[in-house]
């Protein structure tokens, strides 16, 4: 076989020579997925806890998922808003039904990103302010407004201005909560479980200090759920594990359970500031994104995924502080498992044993983001691939019996 032919049937290579090189990849291409495990087109199973980056919440191939987004092709593949479709109107009630009782409103996007855009957008208009708090450690997307809030972002920001003014409050710091929210503030934007930052889940008196200190203030407060949402932490939101109601949710990843699509949730008066054009889109709340939501709740409530998102996370913890695992932090399925070496080095020794893991942004920490239908014996699986990985500790007392 000749060079030019193994890069015609190489999509590691056939992307590197046609893409913006702007993804590092990881060595395997998969050929087809079903419920947590992917198939490769070297033969290998790989056991996925990482989810495409927390998207796939109900797996992949789930029979009723693939049955509606089939009959939804078959039957009207797009529209946009400049009319009213029923299979929309489902998405946003079904929603609505899930979220807050204060957030009664929906406006549907394409993407996390956007959605946040959107959010942050909207807290501007309504307030009339141009100042944004967000948290350290937190990441909101890669557009100019979500990312003008993203932690330590400026190495990639890439433009000349942000489009507001920002400032960052310590996490879990509720007397820098106080000083720093006043009446400039249009919003304060937080992850309830910061996601790539490791699965941090913020204390749930930060959380509610930001209530409080917001409605002081007259600004708002946006819960990006974008990572965090969709049963992900045991709640269809993660804000309700702490009883909080923010004035605006933003919605993507999970949503769809792999169609891409987003949201943002805000209460009657956020949305009352809002008329006709003052926000678009051409894509979102499409009928294909919109059955897709509307199949993703359906079957987090049938099959009881959020009862198994706990009793999952109880398991983790219970086994997997092992081999090179010290600390375990997060919520649900949106999990840090803290490391006594660089993560890189236990998400490889962990894909040997075919096993997919996430790195974060902080170097000592494996992210897990399984698909909400994780079942007893993955965890098994995790586990035993973990104790196959010698702690540093033993490692070096062993080298040094040498």
């Amino acid at each position: 076989m000749n060079d030019n032919k193994i890069i015609d049937s190489n999509p590691l290579l056939r992307e590197a020579n046609t893409m913006v090189p702007v993804y590092g990849q990881l060595p395997f291409i998969p050929e087809k997925a079903i419920g947590c495990d992917i198939y490769t087109d070297d033969g290998r199973c790989i056991l996925d806890l990482y989810g495409g980056h927390a998207v796939a919440a109900l797996g992949y191939s789930h029979p009723k998922q693939v049955k509606v987004i089939t009959e939804q092709c078959s039957k009207l593949l797009f529209q946009s808003n400049v009319v009213a479709l029923d299979i929309r109107a489902k998405a946003a009630e079904k929603l609505v039904s899930i979220t807050p009782k204060e957030l009664t409103r929906v406006f549907f996007v394409n993407s996390g990103a956007e959605a946040n855009e959107n959010a942050l957008r909207m807290a501007c208009m309504v307030t009339g302010r141009k100042k944004i708090l967000a948290i350290t450690h937190g990441f909101h997307g890669r557009t100019a407004a979500a990312a003008a809030i993203t932690w330590n972002a400026d190495r990639w920001y890439g433009f000349k201005e942000k489009p507001f003014e920002v400032d960052f409050i310590a996490r879990d710091d509720i007397s820098a909560a106080k000083a720093m929210i006043n009446d400039d503030i249009a919003a304060v934007i937080f992850e309830p479980v910061q996601g790539v930052a490791g699965g941090y889940d913020l204390s749930t008196q930060f959380i509610q200090a930001l209530r409080k200190y917001t409605k002081l203030h007259g600004a708002l407060l946006i819960a990006d759920e974008v990572q965090s949402g969709m049963g992900r932490c045991g709640k269809f939101f993660a804000v309700d594990v702490h009883e909080v109601a923010p004035d605006i949710l933003t919605s993507a990843k999970s949503l769809g359970g792999g169609i891409p699509c987003g949201a943002v949730l805000c209460s009657e008066s956020v949305a009352s500031s809002f008329g006709n054009g003052d926000l678009g889109t051409t894509f979102g709340g499409g009928p294909l994104a919109a059955a897709a939501i509307v199949a993703t709740i359906d079957i987090i409530k049938e099959e009881k995924l959020l009862d198994n998102v706990c009793n999952a996370e109880i398991a983790i913890r219970d086994k997997c502080i092992t081999g090179p695992i010290t600390k375990i932090q997060g919520k649900g399925l949106l999990l840090g498992l803290i490391c006594d070496r660089p993560a890189v080095e236990v998400r490889n020794a962990l894909l040997e044993q075919n096993i997919l893991t996430g790195t974060s942004s902080d170097p000592n920490i494996i992210r897990i983001l399984a698909p909400l239908i994780l079942k007893s014996e993955h965890i098994d699986n995790l586990a035993r691939a973990l104790k196959n990985i010698t702690p540093i500790k033993i490692k070096e007392s062993i080298n040094e019996s040498f």
